[in-house]
């Protein structure tokens, strides 16, 4: 039997469900507007995971606002199982996390240093009697600030990436 020999001509195809579970798609098909027929690979991966019943429950117990959501998540979440099988999105989450914590900890790195790089300059002017904006201080004048963020900041990034300080 030819794919959709029961329909009109000129009717819509099947949506992708459907048409992966060769079957005959009804006006108000429950995966029509959510799969539709040119991206088979999203209702593939999402009944691989969740099986077809379990989604079709699932859509019909949710009111009409809230399947567009839930179809998306059901969509990550089968990609997600699809490229890592023991974890799935729970997996990418963790990662993302570890990596915010790098970061996080980098970051704190590089304020600590900044800290100490400004602490160590006003105790360099204290010790020569200098403030750093003072007007009688040629060498540094109140336009020009003193401590310049870009160059200390490539130190500190510098320092880092070589795992040495400047403390020591």
């Amino acid at each position: 039997m030819k794919e959709g020999s029961g329909r009109k001509q000129g009717a819509a195809p099947p949506c992708a469900a459907c048409k992966l579970l060769r079957r005959r798609c009804a006006q108000d098909c429950v995966f029509a507007p959510y799969f539709p027929a040119d991206e088979p690979q999203k209702f593939a991966n999402v009944h691989k995971v969740f099986g077809a019943s379990n989604v079709n429950k699932m859509l019909q117990d949710l009111p009409m606002h809230q399947r567009g959501d839930a179809v998306s998540s059901m969509v990550y979440e089968a990609n997600a199982r699809v490229r890592d099988p023991v974890y799935g999105c729970v997996g990418a989450i963790s990662s993302l996390q570890q990596h915010i914590d790098v970061l996080q900890t980098q970051l704190a790195l590089a304020q600590a240093e900044v800290a100490h790089l400004r602490v160590r300059q006003s105790r360099c002017f204290s010790s020569h009697g200098l403030r750093p904006n003072s007007p009688t201080n040629s060498e540094f004048p109140s336009s020009k600030p003193v401590f310049d963020m870009d160059m200390d900041m490539d130190m500190v990034v510098d320092q880092a990436s070589y795992g040495t300080s400047m403390w020591s």
